[in-house]
């Protein structure tokens, strides 16, 4: 097939690299979102997608809203492509793009539609305690990811799963997928999605990475892990960002990672804690501390204070002379 693929963020890159190593499809051109200024000397920089497209000699086009830009609206017309394939690519397409290709516009998502519609399925999926998500891939039409949908892939959700790390996963599954797809294009029936059980994944605001310790500890937990590395809290007058954390509760049913085992031998004397909401109960050694939530308790394991870089809890504890009774505000 001859394919224009649409994408920006690093998540797409691996649907586009299996396409290259595809010998049955050829890449004609790449759409991507304009380069961005971004760091402290405001460099430009070009999207993930772009550098892979360069790499491989790809023409590229960026425009800035691709629904009025009349050049590249011309020049998706002359490609005469079979499908465009659109992975995160950050704009809505108008019915005439959309009708442009043989097969229509394909779509990679991040979540097992019509759950999680919108522009952060990942970390809302993460933030909401889902087990389990997946990919679909879906003919696209003008609505916000309503398009029919074609094929479906699940991947489990587990606790030590932040959005980084869940959406490594769903992008190497959403390029294998993309691959099954084409490959079944002229037999697949696309099946209507059901609105009623639609749900939404909204841009996430800064006013989301303020931790509530009001809340419970997996909430937090889900809240660090969904938008990681942003959650914060206040210690000292000072940011503080939470990094890594594993909630205690329940934590006998849990299979730990090797790193962590040993948590386990201080259970019964955790078990014994209580405190004000948000209030520093307990040091564990090499580990980190553990804060008293709206229910339950929570061993913060990595933070990272203002203007410092991202260090383990107990050098945290170490490094400042944390003292018990202390409250994250």
């Amino acid at each position: 097939m001859r394919i224009v693929f649409f994408g920006t963020p690093d998540f797409a890159v691996a649907t586009l690299e299996k396409l290259l190593t595809d010998t049955n499809h050829q890449i004609v051109a790449v759409v991507t979102q304009p380069d961005k200024r971004r760091g402290r000397g405001s460099k430009t920089i070009p999207s993930p997608i772009k550098k892979v497209a360069l790499e491989h000699n790809i023409p590229v086009w960026q425009p800035h809203r691709i629904k009025k830009d009349q050049p590249t609206l011309e020049l998706l017309q002359q490609t005469q492509a079979d499908v465009f394939v659109v992975v995160a690519y950050g704009q809505i397409l108008s019915s005439q793009i959309l009708q442009m290709p043989k097969y229509g516009c394909i779509n990679v998502h991040g979540s097992i539609l019509p759950h999680y519609r919108g522009a952060a399925p990942i970390q809302w999926s993460i933030y909401d305690g889902e087990k389990e998500t997946g990919i679909t891939t879906m003919l696209m039409d003008e609505g916000m990811d309503t398009g029919a949908m074609l094929l479906k892939a699940y991947t489990p959700i587990t606790l030590f799963d932040n959005t980084y790390t869940l959406a490594e996963k769903l992008a190497t599954q959403g390029a294998n997928l993309l691959l099954e797809t084409l490959s079944q294009i002229a037999e697949i029936k696309p099946i209507p999605q059901d609105d009623n059980l639609a749900t939404y994944a909204r841009l996430i605001d800064k006013e989301d990475y303020h931790i509530d310790w009001r809340k419970s500890s997996l909430e937090i937990h889900n809240q660090i892990r969904a938008f990681y590395p942003n959650c914060f809290t206040t210690f000292r007058q000072q940011k503080l960002k939470v990094i890594n954390s594993l909630p205690l509760d329940d934590l006998e049913n849990i299979d730990l990672p090797s790193e962590l085992l040993k948590i386990k031998s201080y259970l019964s004397d955790i078990y014994t804690l209580k405190g004000e909401v948000g209030e520093v109960v307990k040091p564990i050694k090499n580990f980190g501390f553990v804060v008293q939530t709206g229910t339950g308790l929570l061993l913060i394991l990595e933070v990272q204070l203002a203007g410092k870089k991202v260090q383990s809890a107990w050098n945290f504890i170490n490094g400042t002379h944390l003292e018990l009774g202390e409250r994250l505000n």
